[in-house]
């Protein structure tokens, strides 16, 4: 290969494949090479197919609410292939001691959900009276000083589904900081909201879809790949800077650019950058969970709806499942249901050394006591992903203003990858796309101002 570029993008995920696509629709003239160790692309982003089933090893869709994500759907043509699961039509279930339950959708079945009792819903309207806490707090603490601590059981439910992660852990300044912003300039997070509805702040008039594709999330890969210069199997093994730019070595020989982008999954960022510039930490926690696969006959009594999540305090196997047979069409043969279930986490990483076969049992005997399945599975896999959900804990800001930092220090290195601004799809996509303009203008990234984002579980 040669060995002389303008930009060279370190990872070939999400995040890389993203930034190489926008950079190629700003500037076609710039000579960009992605460096990926695997054999293949796409990162965390894996579908699995097997006997008419199939489900993802990764990231089952992503919604429909971010501007970066559209355009780059409508750039590929993949908006025309895109599989649409609104959130306003699928219900979204809570185990609730023992039992599934709904979560609320409307103001009149929030009044009237089983889910917090009518003392906890009036314990949420002191968030007008608490004034904020300075410093910074984890999820849990911040909603038990403003909300109550009934809250905390769909708190951790809402957490449990984003990040496997524990809410007494992931920092509410990291997690959510447009709401932790509200909060401190207006003295409540609800006097907060109900100030940007008095003063016409526009906001969405529907809940988002989630979108997947018929062919899986991977086909989303592919389409980016297609138009890509990139180099699989190739291990990055450091770093190095002179005034003329960057140097990359590899196992394959070395390559210079002017410009680098680091696009992979922060702690493996933070092992490159060490070479560089000592971080504040050598690496951040990681939340691994395996994926469950399980196809049924049509005799499943599944629920209608996405799925189910279950918190800590219900003391089950599994942290949730999703129904994937009712969110999108042919993921099961014709008659068929198909159900994933999640193992692991934060909070149990015990349970991912466990054979397959305990696994299997486990989860079936944990499944069973919540929905009706009269037959055994006519599939079942055990999915055991190689990457982990980093977690941004209490450590999170903290690094962000490192990596602030570092590249105002060196202009031409742009830090994108897994982790560093959120964990979503839509994260990743916004990310990759201010690092492609922050190359083509020479400016540093543009920080978007703290807005507010709702909770989708």
């Amino acid at each position: 290969m040669e060995n002389t570029y303008d930009v060279i993008i370190i990872g070939g995920g999400l995040s890389g494949l993203s930034a190489a696509h926008f950079l190629r629709k700003m500037a076609p003239e710039r000579k960009v090479l992605i460096v990926e160790k695997s054999a293949r692309v796409g990162g965390a982003i894996q579908t699995f197919k097997q006997a008419g089933f199939q489900g993802e090893w990764g990231p089952h869709g992503f919604l429909d609410n971010t501007e970066e994500s559209q355009e780059l759907l409508r750039d590929t043509g993949l908006y025309q292939e895109a599989q649409t699961a609104p959130l306003g039509d699928f219900y979204r279930y809570v185990c609730h001691h023992g039992q599934l339950v709904r979560l609320p959708q409307s103001l009149k079945t929030v009044l009237s959900t089983p889910l917090v009792s009518p003392l906890g819903k009036l314990r949420v309207l002191a968030d007008l009276w608490k004034s904020p806490r300075p410093g910074k707090m984890a999820i849990g603490e911040w909603v038990e000083h403003r909300f109550g601590k009934e809250l905390l059981p769909l708190v951790d439910a809402a957490v449990t589904g984003s990040f496997a992660g524990d809410y007494q852990k992931l920092c509410i300044d990291a997690v959510m900081p447009g709401v932790r912003k509200l909060e401190m300039e207006t003295g409540s997070v609800l006097r907060g909201l109900i100030k940007k509805k008095k003063s016409g702040d526009k906001k969405l008039k529907r809940l988002p879809s989630m979108l997947n594709f018929p062919e899986g999330m991977e086909r989303l890969i592919k389409v980016l790949n297609e138009k890509q210069a990139v180099t699989c199997n190739t291990l990055v093994q450091g770093l190095g800077r002179d005034p003329e730019g960057w140097t990359v070595k590899t196992d394959q020989g070395e390559l210079t650019a002017a410009s680098l982008v680091l696009a992979v999954p922060v702690n493996q960022c933070l092992q490159l950058l060490s070479a560089i510039k000592t971080p504040p930490l050598a690496c951040v926690p990681v939340s691994k969970i395996i994926n469950v696969v399980l196809g049924f006959s049509g005799s499943a009594k599944v629920p209608y709806g996405f799925g189910y999540l279950s918190p800590e305090r219900e003391n089950r196997f599994t942290l949730g499942a999703m129904f994937t047979s009712h969110m999108f069409p042919d993921r099961a043969p014709r008659g068929q249901v198909l159900i994933e279930a999640l193992v692991g986490g934060r909070r149990h990483p015990e349970r991912l050394v466990l054979s397959d076969e305990e696994i299997s049992e486990r989860v079936l005997a944990d499944i069973n006591q919540l929905i009706d399945l009269p037959e055994p599975p006519l599939l079942i896999k055990v999915l055991r992903p190689e990457h982990g959900i980093p977690q941004l804990e209490m450590d999170h800001p903290g690094l962000l203003s490192w990596r602030k930092s570092l590249e105002e220090e060196f202009k031409d290195l742009h830090i994108c990858g897994f982790g560093w601004d959120g964990i979503g799809m839509n994260d990743m996509i916004k990310s990759a796309k201010k690092t492609a303009m922050a190359i083509q203008t020479g400016a540093m990234r543009q920080d978007d101002e703290a807005k507010v984002k709702p909770v989708y579980f």
